[in-house]
């Protein structure tokens, strides 16, 4: 294995494990399907948008979730075109 290998395959289960512990943070919701219609309305046009620690660990999941999807393509294809 090259050391190229054993750094992107590091990074990748890294960014999976920040990704498991983002989401196991998150609440869960169960209002179930009318709390996502009549509550969604109240907390989209809110103040507090984006500033409570549910919207931040969305957030912190969304781009963790863009960073390990880059890391595996480039990875593979790195992989692929240097054999």
């Amino acid at each position: 294995m090259q050391p190229i290998e054993i750094i992107l395959g590091v990074l990748i289960l890294l960014t999976s494990i920040c990704i498991v512990i983002a989401v196991l943070m998150q609440e869960a919701k169960q209002q179930g399907l009318s709390g996502a219609i009549a509550g969604g309305a109240e907390t989209f046009f809110g103040k507090s948008k984006g500033r409570t620690m549910g919207q931040k660990l969305v957030k912190i999941t969304r781009i963790l979730a863009v960073i390990f999807f880059v890391l595996t393509l480039g990875t593979t294809l790195l992989l692929l075109f240097l054999r």
